[in-house]
């Protein structure tokens, strides 16, 4: 339907023809250029300039043409088939074929009255149904909100969900936020039938462990119509294609509902990501094993670094900061003394040297191993210090004493340190701790060097450092100018009933001092140690010219090798100034990788691994869950079909009545000059009567 509308009064319609007329009569009423001719054409010439001047008039009044269009939009029904591997376990191969060309059809003979959309889900929601029924995981709840995402502002007839009614990953369908309109008609797959099953349902543990722990694993183990069995349950440590025993543990099943936990405790050793395999013997007549089973990957750390105590004598202070230190499971304390050295410097991470150099010992030799193996070191001051040796030493602080006489100090935070952050109530109790002993004499702490805390000698806060921190040539050193540090943790403990305050300072000084910063100019680090083998191996690289600046011009590649030593090949893709690969997804197996570049003549490498762990979901529940199905189309106005029934749907949707094609009108205005006939016929009148005139000889 189409509407001409005018944005003036009506009337002003008849001033335009008015206007027309006029314009006409005067030009043609009276004019003899034609009288030889039949009056006639004075007539026509006349009607032909009434009718352009009249349209020029009313195209004036800026006219609009309003046309209504109604489309029919089709209902749309939504084919969503459940692709997991608990659907395949449950149908043979002949009745899964019996299956797929059912639905086909039924999806064939709704697309003749409907919009069919088809829609496969698993773990993931993903358009088109392929039949291979290979997810890991099943997720009925997105499917759902997709669903509804996609179409609650369509005209959505109705949802043929297929599955089983067994969901592992996401909420349940039945407690969904979004509301649905349309109703759920679910094809009933997979087998309600309670068989004899014993299942490993879950392992939790962590997923990181330091070398040389400890750590539990607690397994629930399931059994259904198995009373009266006994099994066992068996740890294997799996390395390379072969799997050696660690435990066994007997296991009687006393009710045919069978339910419970057990704790395993493992080594976490040697480093690396380790894989362990759980496994359930079998019992007679089980109706199925591949549930008996599961794998876990731990990353074990060796991140410990080991900090080596080197004493000038023995003293109070070593055993204080040997049981704080050795609280931090990253640590690793040794305890030596410089006239008898049996460890290898060169294996420490950090050195703490308690009074050294001393008057007795200068630890000449001790002192140019550190610089050349740029180790971090905390000096500790005390009466034994040689302290001309010990400015020679470090250069964060000049320490200027005879070293016969002492003063009792106090430790008081220096507002202004910002290297690490300590807490409210280390500020506020500190400077009540006892005093240390210091040496007497002048302290000077370096322009560049940050105070942690300064001396407050009795009531005076004087400006001489009491411990300090600092960079030499790269490596971070710290001073404490002061012995007796071993009161400061017995009055913590007095106070506090615990040595949360000592732990925090000495911690947090250990850890600034100890970290060691990576300097590697090319960097490849996987997203995460452990991948699902559903889920893409991701790495991230990075590439550092000699200013420590972020480049990426130069082509990386990489080689990723599995346990049977195959190789896969890649090349970095450019993201940024940084590199990414989606290298795809793995099979289950531990893999180390090695990576290239080159920049500015250097060839650089970088080497790690990583590992792919098994999704074993679909394996832990095998009985169909139809209830849900039931339930979920109840709520919605569906019904539940049996997949013999399956061409039944198209039916049953054509009775419900209410799936129904929606009309939609859609009005469209557009200016009447605008339209190409108007210059059309304008031409035409004007041409026409230009003609005439010509052709009887005016102008």
């Amino acid at each position: 339907m189409t509407n001409l509308i005018f944005q003036y009064p009506a009337w002003y319609i008849i001033l335009c023809v008015l206007l027309g007329a006029a314009y006409a009569l005067t030009l043609y009423f009276r004019d003899k250029t034609f009288h030889e001719q039949s009056a006639q054409l004075n007539r026509i010439l006349g009607a032909l300039r009434f009718v352009t001047v009249t349209l020029l008039a009313l195209l004036l009044l800026s006219p609009l043409l309003r046309s209504v269009v109604t489309e029919s939009k089709k209902p749309v029904i939504v084919l969503a088939q459940d692709q997991s591997e608990s659907i395949a376990a449950a149908m043979p191969e002949a009745a899964r074929a019996a299956y797929q060309t059912a639905f086909t059809n039924l999806a064939a003979e709704l697309g003749r009255t409907y919009e069919v959309q088809q829609y496969a889900f698993g773990s993931e929601v993903r358009e088109g149904i392929d039949f291979t029924f290979t997810d890991k995981a099943t997720n009925i709840a997105k499917l759902l909100t997709n669903v509804y995402d996609l179409y609650s502002n369509q005209n959505l007839g109705a949802i043929v969900l297929a599955t089983d009614g067994i969901y592992n990953e996401g909420s349940n369908p039945l407690y969904l936020n979004t509301k649905l309109t349309a109703p759920i008609y679910a094809i009933a797959l997979g087998d309600t039938t309670i068989k004899k099953d014993l299942v490993l349902k879950r392992a939790f543990h962590n997923k990181i462990a330091y070398l040389g722990d400890k750590f539990t694993v607690q397994i629930d183990i399931a059994a259904q119509n198995s009373a009266g069995s006994s099994t066992k349950i068996s740890v294997y440590k799996v390395e390379g294609n072969a799997a050696r025993k660690l435990q066994e543990i007997p296991l009687n099943i006393d009710r045919n509902d069978f339910f419970t936990t057990r704790e395993i405790i493992l080594d976490a050793s040697p480093a690396g990501v380790q894989r362990f395999r759980i496994v359930v013997e079998p019992v007679p007549g089980e109706a199925t094993t591949a549930n008996n089973s599961k794998e876990i990957f731990v990353d074990v750390l060796d991140a410990r670094q080991k900090i080596l105590l080197l004493a000038h004598a023995p003293h109070p202070d070593l055993t204080a900061l040997r049981q704080s230190i050795s609280a931090n499971k990253n640590y690793q304390v040794e305890l030596a003394y410089v006239n008898d050295i049996k460890v290898n410097l060169a294996e420490f991470d950090f050195v703490i040297l308690h009074q050294l150099p001393s008057r007795a010992f200068d630890a000449s030799g001790v002192l140019n191993t550190l610089r050349q193996q740029r180790i971090p070191r905390l000096f500790i001051v005390g009466m034994q210090s040689n302290f001309a040796r010990l400015n020679q030493s470090q250069s964060l602080v000049n320490i200027q004493s005879d070293g016969r006489n002492t003063n009792d100090v106090q430790g008081r935070p220096v507002p202004g340190f910002n290297n690490f952050t300590l807490s409210e109530q280390l500020l506020q109790n500190l400077p009540n701790f006892p005093p240390l002993v210091a040496p007497f004499g002048e302290f000077q702490a370096a322009p560049d060097a940050a105070v942690l805390l300064t001396q407050r000698i009795g009531k005076v806060d004087t400006r001489f450092p009491l411990w300090i921190l600092g960079e030499e040539a790269g490596v971070k050193v710290g001073v404490l100018c002061a012995e007796g540090i071993w009161k400061w943790r017995l009055f913590d403990f007095l106070q506090n009933r615990n040595h949360e305050i000592f732990d925090e300072l000495l911690g947090k000084s250990v850890q600034f001092l100890s970290l060691k910063e990576d300097k590697r100019k090319f960097r490849v680090t996987p997203v995460k140690n452990i991948f699902n083998e559903n889920e893409p191996v991701l790495l991230d690289a990075e590439l550092y010219n000699d200013n420590y600046e972020l480049i990426n011009e130069p082509e990386a590649r990489i080689v990723i090798t599995n346990n049977d030593g195959k190789d896969f090949d890649f090349t970095f893709n450019k993201s940024g100034r940084a590199y990414a690969l989606n290298a795809g997804i793995f099979p289950v197996g531990n893999y180390t990788f090695r990576a290239t570049t080159t920049n500015a003549g250097q060839n650089l490498t970088s080497t790690g691994q990583f590992s792919v762990q098994p999704v074993e979901l679909e394996l832990f529940e095998t009985t169909a869950n139809h209830s849900l199905l039931r339930q979920l189309s109840a709520q919605y106005g569906g019904a539940v079909i049996a997949p013999a029934n399956v061409g039944d749907i198209a039916q049953l949707i054509k009775d419900k009545g209410t799936v129904k094609p929606v009309l939609y009108e859609t009005s469209k205005t557009r200016a009447v000059i605008n339209l190409k006939w108007i210059f059309f016929l304008l031409l035409f009148l004007l041409t026409g009567e230009w003609f005439l005139r010509r052709y009887f000889g005016a102008y």
